[in-house]
Formats: structure tokens, sequence, C-alpha cells
């Protein structure tokens, strides 16, 4: 069975400033770019499409309510080791949304994209 990719939109608020923060702190590669509207990077089987207000995903729905940038939901990614992570993440000035939390599964963190969309980093218990 070969790989698949799995593709994931974020709203973004500056195209540019999402592809500087993907790639430059999280080992994104950039796949490409239409600024304003329209990036894609990619992390192993992640394609993770930035979608500015410009680009078609963020034109108003029929009841007038525009896509935006943030809540709850957000991308999970595996670390070998989070604690180093972190001090490099936190000494690139990245912005934390809480401190490690450890549970039966292993230790995660939450951080956030320019745009305020959320990032899990997550050690699995055993690593």
């Amino acid at each position: 069975m070969s790989e698949e990719t799995v593709n994931v939109r974020y709203m973004v608020e500056d195209v540019g400033a999402a592809v500087a923060w993907y790639t430059e702190h999280l080992g994104f590669t950039l796949i490409s770019k239409h600024i304003p509207a329209f990036a894609d990077v990619k992390r192993g089987s992640l394609r993770l499409l930035l979608s500015g207000p410009a680009s078609s995903a963020g034109r108003p729905m029929p009841d007038g309510e525009r896509p935006s940038p943030g809540g709850w939901n957000r991308v999970h990614l595996i670390v070998d080791d989070i604690e180093a992570e972190v001090t490099r993440l936190r000494s690139a000035n990245v912005k934390f949304r809480n401190d490690i939390v450890t549970g039966p599964g292993g230790k995660q963190i939450l951080l956030m994209d320019p745009s305020g969309n959320l990032v899990e980093l997550f050690q699995p218990a055993g690593r």
C-alpha cells in the first residue's frame, strides 16, 4: 500500500507569515505559494493548505459569515523529545497556549501559528 497524503486546510490571516512559520519552525517544505491568496506546505504525508482571506476558501458563506482562523481543531505532530522541541521553539519566540501536559498516553503542548491556529506537539509515552 502506498503512502497517502492527508490534506488539512487552515484559514490564515497572512499567507506569507504562515508559510514562514511552518517552514522555519516545524520543518514543513513549501509546495507552492500564490501570495496573498494561498500556499501549501508538506511534512511527511501531511499537506497543509494555508488559505488567506483572498482565497476562494475565504469567500463568505451564503449567510454572510466569513471563514476565519482559530478554534480548537488542530494538527497533531509526533515528536521524539518534547522538552527539546519546546526549548527550541521558545528560543525562536513561538507562542504557546499552555505548558506541557502529561497524561497516560504521553506528553503534549499547544502552540499557535501567526493567525492563532493551534498545532499540538505530542510525545507518546515511552519515547
